[in-house]
């Protein structure tokens, strides 16, 4: 027997979760399928950047409160390696609290999925998704649970699972920029709270994000490289560090265990790929993690989604009309967040002769012009549409 819901969500990490949330309490039947065992814990070391927008709207989810082992970002430090070049944004010049917040990833995920498990969304767990086609007006959905196969149909599925489903039939445009991101924890001995650090240099940015009585460093460098860097013992990777960063925050003392990932620029060519369904979250697009900026825009993504539903009379969810105005709410932030953070990649990621001058005199620049300012920080707080 095949059941039934209006609205279907595949995955339900925290971009699925969010969209779930805001869904809740509605007129309309919401399910996740989630690949996970239920009460599984989360394996992903990362630590997550979250802007001050992000936690608004998670204030709205009901679910900001319920977070802990949360630090603040109240002064961001954007500089470039062998330059004096630099600009400081402060939380109070743009009358926020903060910027932002630095959080470890299983932290949110066990938040929101805690509110589900207390809401009217009904959540299926040990369901991997196998297919999905298009009805007259409906999508199906075929997944596998506890060793058997069921079925769902839907008036809208949205496809929040980093785009795995989908991406052989409708592959996504991607980049590799030939750099690996390494994550790790790390202490100093003179720590600047609430302050962050984002630092351009010819093989990737850096970025110290404070956590803790730490930081969480984000460093980026050619994949070769970066598989040597995982190598290194802790006393060459500390002084490597040091060499490569500075004194800024003193001596660095101890490094925890060390991850890394490859890094693209992934994004969906049609973000409706079928009718009566929407990509979303990394599904829709995958970022650099410079400037933070890709979990924020997947947040936004599910917010705005959810309201175009909800705007929407309840028996209009999946339609045409109502797809065609959530691509046009999203558009404008969506292409400007990914030229955003891949214009910096590739102008900050490298030695060409000329630019380290002229990055400089715009970093310094920057830092005199509070309107400049001010343009930037709110980007990065609320995307262009905030």
């Amino acid at each position: 027997m095949t059941a039934t819901c209006d609205i279907a969500i595949i995955g339900g990490g925290p971009v699925g979760a969010a969209l779930a949330l805001a869904l809740s309490k509605s007129q309309l039947s919401v399910c996740v399928l989630e690949a996970r065992p239920a009460h599984a814990a989360s394996n992903d070391a990362r630590a997550l950047a979250l802007s001050y927008g992000s936690r608004l709207l998670l204030g709205r989810l009901g679910v900001w409160d319920a977070l802990r082992d949360v630090s603040a970002i109240r002064t961001i430090h954007i500089s470039q390696k062998h330059s004096f070049g630099r600009t400081l944004l402060h939380a109070a010049e743009m009358n926020v609290p903060e910027l932002g917040y630095v959080l470890p990833y299983p932290a949110l995920q066990d938040a929101l999925t805690d509110a589900l498990q207390h809401s009217d969304v009904a959540s299926i767990y040990g369901a991997s998704v196998t297919q999905l086609q298009n009805g007259a007006h409906h999508a199906a959905i075929v997944y596998q649970q506890d060793g058997a196969e069921r079925s769902l149909n839907t008036r809208l599925a949205v496809v929040a699972d980093g785009g795995k489903l989908l991406a052989q039939q409708h592959p996504p445009e991607v980049h590799d920029y030939g750099q690996t991101a390494l994550i790790t924890h790390i202490t100093c001995t003179a720590p600047k709270p609430d302050t962050a650090f984002e630092r351009f240099t010819p093989q990737g940015p850096l970025a110290l994000l404070p956590f803790k009585e730490g930081y969480e460093l984000v460093w980026t460098a050619p994949h070769r490289r970066a598989q040597e860097m995982l190598m290194w013992d802790d006393a060459t990777f500390l002084r490597e560090l040091q060499q490569h960063f500075g004194d800024r925050v003193g001596e660095f003392t101890h490094v925890g265990k060390r991850t890394t990932f490859p890094l693209g620029l992934k994004r969906a060519t049609n973000l409706f790929p079928m009718p009566h369904t929407v990509l979303l979250g990394n599904a829709a697009q995958t970022m650099h993690p410079v400037a933070g900026q890709g979990f924020n825009m997947g947040l936004r993504d599910a917010w705005e989604l959810a309201q175009e539903i909800l705007d929407a009379a309840p028996e209009a969810p999946g339609i045409e009309a109502m797809l065609a105005d959530y691509r046009s709410r999203r558009r404008t932030d969506r292409e400007a967040g990914i030229r955003f953070t891949d214009g910096l990649v590739r102008l900050f990621s490298n030695d060409l002769p000329g630019l380290s001058a002229g990055r400089a005199g715009a970093l310094t620049a920057l830092d005199c012009l509070p309107f400049a300012k001010k343009f930037v920080a709110k980007r990065m707080m609320f995307g262009a549409n905030g």
